[in-house]
């Protein structure tokens, strides 16, 4: 809305210093500086509503240190987030931009879905929450609606660098790309020639099948929107851990968004050039600013716990965020908090059933899954884990930056 403003007294008006709302640059600051305030300032008086509406966790005892105390501690935090993120982007962004668009809708989707959730475990005293089957096929339907918009919308392209010789590098930057296409293509991390086509995966069948390789597209961005929810919603399992990660992850992927939409950047680096997916910058400053903040209530001792609906809502994020940069392929290491957590439950339930099967008696590879649960039947405090986690977490980010120049 500022945006839409300042543009306007700019042209007709010529105000001073409404032109800085054209560089996505002011806007990101603004957007995080705006989140970071509402959710440190804010954040403290929708806790205490949370507690005189006596919405509190529901704790089950799974014999940690510490858990009883975290009993009737507010759930749904992740209020806290989603208005810290939303208030800055529709103040400040292109609200026309198909990007901005998408993580809007995938802002709420995800929210409503682990809104139900706590809803249901909370007034309807119902432990196990709304049951697996309609989460999945609200990720599904999330994943379909994406993978769709960043197909068949025609604002959704990338400009490929052309191999230009070293006499034609004094050309205009603009020119060193070829016109906006529509295209499949994703990144490769560490390769040289890192670009690789989904509709190769089917072009080999013939011509026909290769023009419904959007289909193949789509499931794999459902695969991915409900690998990364369900992986966020996993680690969400002690003070901090979820928020700080997502917070590492989420500005690393700004990195990638700020550079892919820059075509001076992109033609530096050698990239794919994405139009118009600059814009998301604005939204993921906010985002990071909305965990930065709700950080400050969620660190141990947790004042808040953000519940299934902000860990649903942050995976989806992330997941879409990825993918619309053309980085999923990226995910396992930049996510790989992630992707570990989700393996220690399915190696320690698969390790079970098979011991099980076997000999009759179920064996465990882990003290407890997820793996942080792990770290605390070992003894070690909830602090020192997240910490660790959030070191390995930014190793990890700077890894994922160095690929954009390391192929």
């Amino acid at each position: 809305m500022l945006y839409y403003l300042f543009q306007y007294l700019e042209n007709q008006f010529h105000l001073t210093g409404a032109g800085l709302f054209q560089y996505i640059s002011f806007r990101s600051a603004l957007a995080i500086l705006i989140s970071l305030s509402f959710s440190t300032l804010f954040g403290k008086k929708i806790i205490d509503y949370l507690k005189r509406q006596q919405i509190g966790e529901t704790v089950r005892d799974l014999g940690l240190e510490g858990q009883k105390e975290k009993t009737g501690t507010p759930t749904m935090g992740v209020l806290i987030i989603i208005l810290a993120t939303l208030i800055p982007v529709i103040l400040l962004a292109k609200l026309d931009n198909v990007y901005i668009v998408i993580l809007i809708v995938t802002t709420l989707w995800m929210g409503l879905i682990g809104f139900l959730d706590d809803y249901i475990k909370v007034f309807k005293k119902e432990k196990e929450g709304l049951k697996g089957k309609f989460k999945i096929l609200g990720q599904v339907g999330l994943g379909v609606f994406v993978g769709a918009m960043l197909y068949f919308n025609p604002n959704v392209t990338i400009k490929q660098r052309l191999q230009t010789t070293e006499l034609s590098q004094k050309v205009k930057v603009s020119q060193r790309f070829g016109p906006a296409e529509k295209s499949l293509k994703t990144t490769i991390p560490f390769l040289k020639n890192n670009e690789f086509d989904y509709t190769s995966l089917v072009s080999w069948l013939g011509e026909t099948p290769a023009k419904y390789a959007w289909v193949i597209f789509i499931l794999i961005v459902v695969f991915i929107v409900t690998a990364i929810s369900n992986g966020a919603n996993l680690t969400d399992g002690i003070d901090g851990l979820a928020a700080g990660s997502s917070a590492i992850i989420v500005a690393t992927l700004g990195v990638f968004a700020w550079v892919s939409g820059n075509i001076v950047f992109a033609d530096y680096l050698k990239i794919m050039y994405i139009p118009n997916s600059g814009e998301m910058t604005i939204f993921i400053s906010a985002f990071v600013g909305a965990l930065v903040g709700f950080l400050w209530y969620n660190t141990y001792p947790a004042q808040i716990f953000m519940g299934d609906t902000g860990s649903l809502t942050i995976g989806g994020v992330i997941a879409v965020l990825a993918i619309a940069v053309r980085k999923e392929l990226l995910i396992p290491l930049l996510a790989a908090t992630f992707m570990v957590e989700i393996l220690s439950v399915i190696i320690q339930v698969s390790f079970f059933k098979y011991t099980k099967k076997k000999v009759g008696l179920g064996k465990r590879i882990f003290l407890m899954a997820p793996l942080h649960h792990h770290y605390q039947k070992k003894g070690y405090h909830e602090s020192k884990i997240v910490m660790r986690f959030l070191i390995i977490g930014i190793i990890l980010a700077v890894l994922s930056i160095l690929t954009l120049k390391i192929r």
